[in-house]
């Protein structure tokens, strides 16, 4: 009960202090930041799962023969043995080891981990995970854009059209929600005086 009177404060708190051509257009914007937060953070539940599948088959293939299983992947596609790729690719399977798998699955979960943290705090609309998802995104950008030097793809350029569109969506809603806390705090302080 008290949340609910805490939430109706605050958006109270917040439709004051906006001026009076704001206050029609606040909760469809705020309604539209929820929807876009909340597609941003389905997404990065999704990314997180795949993480999790990753991490689960390193997991199954420890103790396994992997360049026997490389090379039924290989003719799963119908991709000859003969073709560079297909050799360098049975050739990295050769030298990946079990310590090489268990590293790959603690990466992995550990990376899962975050990505499940940052969909829930998304979700539920809060700060940090604001900040979490700017900064993921970030820091991610310089290496899409490395990628995009050793070749453009369709692929690739997705990727860091995408990742651009979120990290700039998410420094808006975090610049957006600051604006409008700073407001609060004024208009509160205001009518205390």
């Amino acid at each position: 009960m008290r949340y609910v009177f805490r939430e109706l404060s605050r958006v109270t708190l917040l439709l004051l202090s906006t001026r009076m051509h704001d206050r029609a257009t606040y909760p469809d914007r705020h309604r539209s930041q929820r929807r876009v937060l909340r597609v941003v953070a389905t997404f990065e539940f999704f990314k997180g799962a795949f993480v999790v599948v990753m991490g689960v088959t390193a997991l199954a293939l420890v103790h396994k023969d992997l360049w026997y299983y490389a090379e039924s992947l290989l003719a799963l596609f119908h991709i000859s043995t003969d073709r560079k790729y297909a050799q360098a690719f049975l050739d990295f399977a050769d030298n990946v080891t079990d310590a090489h798998l268990w590293a790959a699955a603690e990466i992995a979960f550990a990376y899962a981990a975050l990505r499940f943290t940052e969909a829930y705090g998304l979700w539920k609309e809060r700060t940090w995970a604001e900040w979490v998802a700017f900064v993921s995104g970030f820091l991610l950008l310089p290496f899409e854009v490395r990628e995009l030097f050793r070749g453009i793809t369709f692929f690739r350029c997705a990727l860091v059209v995408g990742n651009l569109a979120v990290v700039s969506f998410m420094l808006y809603v975090i610049v957006s929600n600051r604006r409008e806390r700073k407001a609060a705090l004024r208009s509160t302080s205001l009518s205390e005086s």
